[in-house]
């Protein structure tokens, strides 16, 4: 079916959004399934005290997201891509679905700002003290890019005692050389501090998701199937009722119907004679 202007942006503004929704729950997926599989982490999974760490937790709530992202994008695609209404309409029902969570959750993560951050540098701890157990490069990876985004250095900061001091980010002062905050209390501060920013993240994604649910209902309506043509029957009027125009262009003639004419042979006595 043909769309218009309208129909054909919300088309595309799809498309990128699911783009995007995709790279970020391969992410979340690639990364939840390294950290419950990977030889270095599975112990926590394994031993029965760990089951309700914050590391087991926060490993499951990335599996759990990065899946549930990529099965919106695949009916976002189909939908958008080969213009079906029954996969568009799936799309809008799931992206309704997390762009409420989405919103619950930073109203919780607001109310509970303290508690969370109190987890997530616990969460942190976890993985720094995976690294310094195994020097696995992933977590390495992933040590670096929370210490430069935060501008910290390990669990306590002091260079000297830091077994990891390759993860940390460059110091910007004489003093950081010696000492630089402590990740955990810099992550724990953030959420204090930063409640705010944190909620509007979460509200921003929330507005994200309801764009996308904008363009996915209007295109839906784009794609409506057309009404059945409705046919007029038109009915001639009796000859009684017509009017006979007559042109000098179309003239009939009838002629009677006549008898087939018989000639009879002539014979001798019959053909006349001439008397000179």
């Amino acid at each position: 079916m043909a769309l218009d202007d309208c129909g054909r942006l919300c088309k595309y503004t799809l498309f990128i959004f699911n783009l995007i929704f995709a790279l970020v729950g391969f992410v979340f997926l690639g990364l939840g399934l390294w950290l419950r599989f990977s030889e270095s982490t599975r112990a926590f999974f394994q031993i029965e005290e760990f089951n309700s760490s914050t590391f087991v937790i926060a490993v499951t709530v990335l599996i759990i997201t990065g899946s549930v992202m990529l099965i919106v994008v695949v009916f976002g695609v189909y939908g958008a891509c080969n213009e079906k209404r029954c996969a568009l309409l799936t799309f809008s029902i799931l992206v309704t679905i997390l762009a409420v969570a989405v919103v619950v959750f930073g109203v919780i993560a607001y109310s509970s700002k303290e508690e969370i951050g109190s987890r997530v540098a616990e969460f942190y701890s976890s993985i720094y003290l995976l690294y310094v157990a195994n020097s696995d490069p992933v977590l390495a990876v992933t040590l670096t890019f929370i210490q430069k985004l935060l501008q910290c250095c390990g669990l306590t900061g002091v260079t000297l005692l830091n077994v990891a001091k390759e993860t940390c980010p460059d110091p910007d002062s004489f003093w950081e050389h010696i000492k630089m905050d402590a990740c955990p209390g810099v992550i724990v501060d953030v959420f204090n501090r930063n409640a705010p920013v944190v909620i509007g993240l979460f509200v921003g994604t929330g507005v994200i998701l309801l764009l996308a649910l904008i363009c996915s209902s209007i295109l839906t309506n784009k794609l409506k199937t057309p009404p059945t043509p409705q046919y007029i029957i038109q009915i001639q009027p009796p000859p009684s009722q017509l009017e006979c125009i007559p042109t000098s262009t179309s003239i009939s003639y009838s002629y009677p119907e006549q008898k087939p004419v018989v000639l009879t042979p002539l014979t001798v006595a019959n053909n006349p004679v001439v008397i000179t």
